[in-house]
């Protein structure tokens, strides 16, 4: 997963060609840790028909609020700059791609 700088986070999915997966967590989450070795092994099977972007909600709250995250870990996959399709919790590797694969 690439280190990219943008302006502003929508900036970033504005300017995104490919749908975009964020993951929304916080250091301090257990779940979100197990999250970082799934969207790894969800990266290497579906390659570059995604970007995931991981977002720290203690450093970012504002983006966190405005996309309604109450819970961690939530995946928010967005198309076209938008939301399409939102995860709460944490899936095996294989369900995340079969949820994923029709919205890419």
């Amino acid at each position: 997963m690439s280190k990219q700088k943008f302006d502003s986070f929508d900036d970033m999915l504005a300017n995104s060609e490919k749908p975009t997966l964020v993951d929304f967590y916080a250091p301090w989450c257990g779940p979100c840790q197990m999250m970082a070795g799934i969207l790894k092994q969800v990266k290497e099977e579906l390659g570059d028909s995604v970007n995931i972007v991981k977002i720290n909600t203690d450093n970012y709250p504002q983006i966190a609020s405005q996309h309604g995250v109450e819970a961690l870990p939530t995946l928010v996959l967005f198309k076209n700059g938008k939301p399409s399709d939102r995860i709460e919790g944490v899936l095996r590797p294989e369900q995340l791609v079969q949820r994923l694969q029709p919205n890419l």
